[in-house]
């Protein structure tokens, strides 16, 4: 159990029926009034984001969410297939749990795979991703002056915006929770 004056960003709790996780949290204590504490919350489950407040004397009990790296394997429709890379058991789960967090991710590539109380909630890809630029239009020289960007087709199939420099076949960073591009590879 956790009491509410106690939050701290990261902390996942039980909530309403559900997993929440604390993304920012603010201790308030008006002129008037006994204090409470003001946060921002993502339902891990869900994933929806909505603010709520508390009395910081409120007791929740703690949500442990656990994580395991599995190395994704292909698509197959719907269908996302795993492989554990301790145990070499092969799981599939469809395009509802697994949601646009593949979008970056080519095969092979390992990803953590989200748990509460055995049943899968969600799948987290690697934090950086190196893809290569399969479609982008050429740059306009001369066109420096400010940051321009233009759209670019990875090998996954998924677009970003890059620098209007990179050109196909380039080999680009991107930060999968920002979907931008870093740098060159």
């Amino acid at each position: 159990m956790i009491n509410a004056g106690d939050f701290r960003k990261g902390i996942t709790f039980e909530y309403k029926n559900s997993v929440y996780m604390v993304l920012d949290f603010l201790h308030v204590k008006p002129g008037k009034g006994s204090p409470f504490v003001r946060t921002k919350l993502k339902d891990v489950i869900s994933g929806g984001v909505v603010e709520d407040t508390f009395n910081p004397s409120d007791k929740y009990p703690l949500a442990r969410i656990d994580k395991k790296d599995m190395q994704f394997l292909f698509k197959d429709g719907d269908m996302y297939s795993f492989m554990d890379v301790e145990t070499y058991d092969q799981f599939e789960y469809s395009s509802e749990i697994v949601g646009d967090a593949m979008e970056f991710v080519k095969e092979n590539e390992i990803c953590k795979i989200c748990s509460f109380k055995e049943k899968v909630i969600s799948i987290e890809p690697p934090l950086f991703v190196e893809l290569e630029v399969t479609d982008t239009e050429p740059g306009v020289r001369g066109n420096t002056a400010t940051n321009v960007t233009k759209p670019a087709t990875v090998e996954t199939g998924a677009t970003i915006k890059v620098p209007i420099f990179i050109n196909n076949g380039d080999v680009i960073k991107i930060d999968t929770r920002t979907r931008e591009y870093l740098s060159r590879a």
